[in-house]
């Protein structure tokens, strides 16, 4: 992944904000990055630019070989939906629809035939194969999180972006997450973004990003200097 001169503004006229100020910022093929900052600083929203949820003023963002600048609007949702897993830290899970139907959501979307068998698989790999015909309301907070995930992880996504995937659960819990998504991510060498707040989840990442102001303030060195970008 390359973020390349990327300005963002949100707003117009006196209420406009200037959130994302020329950030430049390369991510390797596999790597795990923590995006650490204050509130405010732009760290959510650079992970949206990342998922093309939000488009730059100014600046490329190339993501596994996409220039996503390039993409109209159904272009995107297709690459979103084969690409790039998104997983938010209020689950954003539909209350109507059970643990199995939320997961094969995005599968059928996409206009896969084994969604149902595939989002089975994946929550069974979650260990919530008792959970299927469970809908939200009737499971925990950890659960719902890692149905989200599940959902997030069963397209086979090559870069999976994490929006404090922790903040809502309790310690252990949130090490239980954390815990899936790396192993997730060792298993399927897929590139993981996450914002966080949480000390033991950013241990867990190669690399720390720092934001401040909307700019990158610091990245730490890549523990692999062979891996390309993605």
């Amino acid at each position: 992944m390359r973020i390349d001169g990327v300005d963002l503004s949100l707003g117009s006229g006196a209420a406009r904000v200037h959130i994302l100020k020329a950030v430049t910022l390369q991510i390797a093929r596999g790597e795990a990055v923590g995006l650490v900052g204050p509130s405010g600083s732009g760290k959510s929203t650079l992970l949206m630019v990342m998922a093309g949820l939000e488009r730059p003023n100014a600046g490329r963002v190339i993501v596994a070989g996409e220039d996503l600048g390039r993409l109209d609007e159904d272009a995107l949702a297709s690459f979103r939906g084969s690409k790039v897993g998104i997983v938010f830290q209020s689950f954003h899970l539909i209350p109507t629809m059970t643990a199995i139907e939320n997961v094969a959501v995005p599968l059928e979307l996409a206009g896969r035939s084994d969604a149902l068998s595939r989002a089975r698989q994946e929550l069974e790999s979650m260990s919530l194969g008792d959970r299927l015909g469970h809908y939200p309301a009737q499971l925990s907070g950890g659960e719902q999180q890692r149905v989200a995930l599940a959902r997030a992880l069963a397209p086979a996504p090559a870069i999976v972006l994490a929006d404090e995937p922790t903040g809502n659960l309790d310690e252990a819990t949130g090490k239980e997450i954390m815990d899936f998504l790396f192993a997730k991510r060792v298993d399927r060498q897929s590139t993981l973004v996450i914002v966080t707040h949480d000390p033991a989840l950013v241990r867990r990442c190669d690399r720390i990003v720092r934001m401040h102001s909307g700019w990158v303030e610091e990245a730490s060195a890549r523990k692999d200097a062979k891996a390309g970008p993605t």
